[in-house]
């Protein structure tokens, strides 16, 4: 949305202080409720429904409500019993909001986790205090951190008691066969029939890319890059019109996010990725769909070989004018 130094940071609101660091998911999610209110310019008092938040997003209803609710506490939203949840300024003065509240040492700790996982070192089912003894955290920012797996789809609640992981990409092999699913799947999907633009969609994820060009690629965090690739190739699948082709894609982005996070990548690399997103929107605007085709197929291949090293290195996209 803005620049860190554009925002002004909220402190308080109608929580009155409670000022608690939020686990990143919260925040980000939280984020993307208020893009959404900017990009659909709600009204000052617009009903923001769970269930509204949960399709737009792409998440279930559980972390739709906590995002709303963290909202509600900022003073952004305004929650009435038995009726929801209601926009308590227009979505024009949204623009100034910054909920980055998230500790680093959480962070840190989010990570350790996930190496562990993919390691083998942690097992597929725990507790929240599991969480709490191996890695030093209180009670609250293990329950954060549970919050933040089931946010990202990653962990499911057990019968009983406790959490299991849910399937995850953990090899090189996994991940490579993965990006050759996507290589069959998206390019495909620009050529069904009833693919279409949509303009709306386009200039967003057109604004975030050249946002990523101007800066961002340097300051954002592993997660916010990978979500922002990620929502552009369901983007361009969504407009497919195929719900099939777009589920397959999103699992695909769901058991793929740890390694991704993973992955030590060079983020100078980001910026032919994002050149080449800008000119796949350039190619579909233009109905030229079997050149973003092609374009997306080597696009989608030149990524796998440079995070698996796996096969002959692929020439870069072609990037014609």
């Amino acid at each position: 949305m803005h620049s860190r130094e554009e925002r002004v940071r909220v402190g308080e609101g109608a929580g009155g202080g409670r000022g608690a660091p939020r686990a990143p998911v919260a925040t980000a999610l939280a984020m993307r409720v208020v893009d959404l209110a900017l990009r659909h310019d709600l009204a000052e008092g617009a009903h923001v429904t769970e269930q509204w938040v949960a399709d737009e997003l792409g998440v279930s209803r559980s972390p739709a409500r906590k995002a709303l609710l963290f909202l509600a506490e900022l003073g952004i939203v305004e929650r009435i019993p038995n009726r929801g949840f209601f926009l308590r300024r227009p979505a024009a003065e949204l623009g100034q909001v910054d909920l980055d509240a998230a500790a680093e040492a959480e962070e840190a700790g989010y990570f350790r986790f996930v190496d562990d996982q993919l390691s083998g070192r942690f097992g597929p089912e725990f507790t929240a205090a599991d969480l709490a003894r191996r890695y030093g955290f209180t009670a609250r920012q293990a329950q954060r951190l549970v919050t933040r797996l089931e946010g990202e789809d990653l962990v499911r609640r057990r019968p009983g008691r406790g959490w299991e992981f849910q399937q995850v990409l953990s090899t090189a092999e996994g991940h490579d066969q993965s990006y050759r699913f996507r290589m069959i799947v998206e390019p495909a999907a620009l050529l069904e029939p009833g693919f279409a633009v949509d303009t709306g969609a386009f200039a967003e994820h057109r604004a975030r890319q050249e946002a990523l060009l101007r800066g961002r690629i340097l300051t954002s965090p592993r997660t916010e890059l990978f979500r922002t690739g990620a929502e552009f190739h369901e983007m361009v699948v969504g407009c497919s019109n195929n719900a099939f082709l777009l589920d397959a894609l999103r699992r695909q982005n769901r058991v793929r996010r740890l390694i991704e996070y993973r992955h030590q990548f060079d983020r100078s690399r980001l910026v032919g990725q994002a050149r080449e997103h800008l000119r796949l929107l350039e190619l579909l605007e233009r109905g030229e769909r079997e050149a973003a085709a092609e374009l997306l197929r080597a696009h989608l291949d030149r990524v796998r070989w440079l995070k698996t090293g796996i096969g002959p290195e692929p020439p870069p996209p072609v990037m014609e004018p």
